[in-house]
């Protein structure tokens, strides 16, 4: 749901916006090649660029995302040579930190100037990657409040997660960015508390304006209250859309619903899954609490009001965070 048009308004911001994986290289490349056209057509700042280094830096002010488990290596890194993104976010290997070290091998030969982001979600992770000889330019920690796929059984808070990371690998020279649960400035500031270098926001995204979204699933968002009651991990819904073969540590977090809670009772997947299918049919009108159709979205959700453009919701973050920490000040 973050495409083109999301993140090259998140990067106007001065936020750094970055384009989720698709279904296919082709739909990413696609993807690229439509923010370069946003970013040459719309304002220059903030994304002006030396007149003598203009021909020679075709570096994109955004970033591109790959899960590694169903993504091809070679095709990708052709996509970031051809794109020259500034970021690869890479996530969810199959193999591990060998199947990383292949991925960032590759993409740094394919693009020297694009720093290679690495999404974790235990301190294992995280110290392993670290000592790797093809280290991540950046770590992303993630707590389990987070929306989508994260760890499905040892996932833990972002609050306790991050600062036990950051003790850890302290000497590793290594910026931190926290993820998972921050949908505001409020957020903001707790993370930067807890030693983040930065903040990612995902959830928060999904009731912008400039996303990449069904109005039935962002009416969704709005309307969800109580993120910790409303959001599980599960399964179902993956094997309910057909995508099938994630690695078994991962599971994704989403909004309850019929499918769910009928799952629960006991209904079978095939009954599951006709009435899954009949849902798609109805639009709109296939999410919500009485819909079936899959919600992924962190525990955040309840702090999440409105619909907004990306760069408000930038820009409005940015400027809590900074009231909340002048208050602070003696």
């Amino acid at each position: 749901m973050a495409g083109p048009e999301l993140a090259v308004t998140v990067s106007r911001a001065k936020g750094l916006g970055f384009i989720g994986p698709n279904t296919t290289i082709e739909g990413q490349s696609a993807d690229l090649e439509q923010a370069r056209k946003l970013i040459s057509s719309g304002p220059a700042s903030p994304f002006q660029v030396d007149p003598k280094k203009q021909e020679a830096d075709r570096t994109l002010p955004i970033g591109i995302g790959f899960q590694l488990w169903d993504s091809d290596m070679r095709l990708a890194a052709s996509l970031v040579k051809t794109h020259q993104p500034c970021a690869a976010w890479l996530f969810a290997p199959r193999n591990g930190q060998e199947e990383i070290d292949s991925w960032t091998s590759s993409i740094r030969n394919a693009s020297p100037n694009t720093q290679i982001w690495l999404q974790v979600g235990t301190l294992h992770e995280a110290v392993i990657a670290t000592q790797s000889k093809n280290r991540p330019d950046v770590l992303v920690i993630q707590g389990s409040e987070a929306g989508g796929h994260g760890r499905a059984t040892d996932g833990t808070s972002i609050m306790t997660l991050f600062p036990e990371v950051a003790d850890k690998i302290r000497d590793s020279g290594i910026p931190l960015l926290a993820a998972g649960g921050i949908a505001d400035g409020r957020g903001v500031v707790a993370a930067l508390g807890l030693g983040a270098a930065g903040i990612i926001m995902g959830t928060r995204f999904l009731a912008a304006r400039e996303a990449r979204i069904s109005k039935g699933y962002q009416q969704e968002i709005v309307r969800a209250t109580d993120g910790g009651v409303a959001t599980t991990r599960t399964m179902i819904y993956n094997h309910l859309r057909g995508t099938m073969g994630w690695p078994e540590q991962f599971s994704p977090r989403g909004l309850t619903n019929r499918s769910f809670t009928d799952h629960q009772a006991g209904v079978t997947f095939e009954k599951l899954q006709a009435l899954y299918q009949e849902a798609v049919k109805t639009g709109d009108s296939g999410w919500g609490p009485e819909g079936r159709l899959a919600t992924y979205a962190g525990t955040a959700v309840g702090l999440i009001q409105e619909v907004q453009a990306a760069g408000e919701i930038v820009e409005w973050t940015r400027e809590e965070a900074k009231a909340i920490i002048q208050s602070l000040v003696i």
